[in-house]
């Protein structure tokens, strides 16, 4: 067995009976809802519907990210075990946890001058920062040591993509992310924006797509486009939705059928209350290995 932790945050959007199987810890993030906080712990606390319900219902919601030193305390238990890490931390393009990683290093290398500690900025979110850690655990498991597995990571870690798009324009508008003007004329239409992750981690809009059929296939056609292998993929492919699993369903479906030579099913997870305090509803989401992101 590696004498090192894989670890990352909670935003990446697994299960915890995934992060169990795989051998992954994680911390939390946190996020308020109605003026009451939480540990963005997996849905526990709050069951996933019943947040996505309280937000439709008009109930406000913050998040905050991991500070430096509750990343150190975090680590501290580990290396006081004697252990090595390798921590992947939520994108720096939408986030600053990756940063307060990184701080939490530069305390505990002093105090721990004989332990590694690696921070990788995944440039992911969700369950395609997910789908990063889980290839980790893979090579970890075929015995890939410490130094090697970063430096895999920092290699590949661009060949995850994540699209997203969403039916549900109400919570882009109310965090500002489109215009009111452009997010009433969107919902009038049934726009359903298709967006990604670019090469720094940021999510960005690629195409206005009218009705929900048309961007469940658009989406797909994305994978195709930039997988590895083309229609003889042969990874995993991940997915996350927010209250909205048929959708992810009816994409999942459409995946399969077009690469049969993926890894297992797809994974269908719920995208959690940290990402999805800012998406709201509405949002289906979908992850593979491809081609190197380069914009």
């Amino acid at each position: 067995m590696a004498n090192y932790v894989l670890s990352c945050c909670s935003t990446a959007d697994l299960s915890e009976q995934h992060f169990l199987d795989r051998n992954i810890h994680y911390i939390c993030f946190h996020y308020m809802l109605d003026g009451k906080n939480y540990a963005d712990d997996l849905g526990k606390s709050v069951p996933f519907d019943k947040f996505y319900q309280a937000m439709v219902d008009g109930a406000e919601t913050r998040t905050s990210q991991v500070n430096a030193e509750e990343y150190a305390e975090y680590f501290e238990q580990f290396l006081k075990e004697g252990k090595d890490i390798l921590h992947v931390s939520l994108s720096s393009g939408i986030s600053g946890s990756f940063n307060s990683a990184r701080i939490a290093r530069t305390e505990l290398v002093e105090k721990y001058p004989d332990r590694k500690i690696y921070i990788v900025d995944s440039l992911n979110a969700s369950s395609g920062f997910g789908l990063l850690v889980d290839k980790l655990a893979d090579l970890r498991d075929e015995g890939m040591d410490l130094e090697t597995l970063y430096a895999w990571v920092e290699e590949h870690k661009l060949e995850f993509h994540a699209w997203f798009f969403s039916t549900d324009l109400t919570f882009y508008v109310k965090g500002g992310r489109i215009s009111k003007a452009s997010g009433w004329f969107g919902t009038m239409l049934h726009i359903c924006p298709l967006l990604n992750m670019d090469n720094e981690g940021r999510l960005i809009p690629r195409q206005k797509l009218r009705g929900k059929s048309k961007a469940i296939r658009e989406i797909v056609a994305s994978m195709e486009k930039h997988v590895k292998d083309g229609l003889n993929y042969s990874g995993k492919c991940f997915m996350s939705h927010s209250a909205c699993l048929e959708d992810a369903q009816a994409v999942a479906k459409l995946v399969e059928e077009r690469f049969p030579n993926l890894d297992g099913k797809v994974v269908i997870n719920s995208v959690g209350t940290t990402i999805g305090s800012h998406t709201g509803p509405g949002t289906v989401a979908l992850f593979f290995q491809g081609d190197k992101r380069v914009d």
